[in-house]
């Protein structure tokens, strides 16, 4: 169902991985820490019926913030017409009203609903599409933003 060529908010409680998440998120959580403006990581879960989800903070004052939304979008949520991931990646928020801005409210989910495609296999996904290396913020630049 999936091909891929394969390569050999304040709402924080923790910035670590909570004791009970699932081990196979952590290569998922390892290559979002590597993005240059996602801030920390803030939980993850799986539920009985196989899905999973992932929730972090990107610094919105960081030059890269749009840019991060802008690949992440692309390679989670709109990738293939023709063969599209099972995951969505999405901003999630308390009512603004009652709390604050984005730059200390606004948090972003990885949440995939199919239990065959698994965070290791998002994990693989990025990896294979983000800027190279990931790490490096000038390689995430396009036309000197950065």
């Amino acid at each position: 169902m999936f091909t891929s060529h394969v390569r050999a908010a304040r709402l924080v409680i923790r910035c670590e991985p909570l004791m009970g998440d699932p081990p196979f998120i952590e290569n998922l959580i390892g290559v979002l820490r590597r993005i240059p403006s996602i801030r920390r990581y803030i939980g993850g879960g799986v539920s009985d019926d196989g899905s999973w989800w992932v929730k972090f903070a990107i610094d919105t004052a960081h030059p890269l913030a749009w840019r991060t939304v802008q690949e992440l979008g692309h390679v989670l949520n709109y990738l293939s017409i023709n063969e599209r991931l099972p995951t969505v990646f999405m901003p999630v928020s308390p009512p603004p009203y009652l709390n604050g801005g984005p730059e200390e409210f606004l948090s972003w989910v990885i949440e995939c609903r199919d239990p065959v495609f698994s965070p290791a296999d998002a994990a693989i996904w990025l990896e294979d599409r983000l800027p190279e290396p990931i790490e490096d913020a000038s390689s995430w630049a396009v036309d000197d933003e950065v």
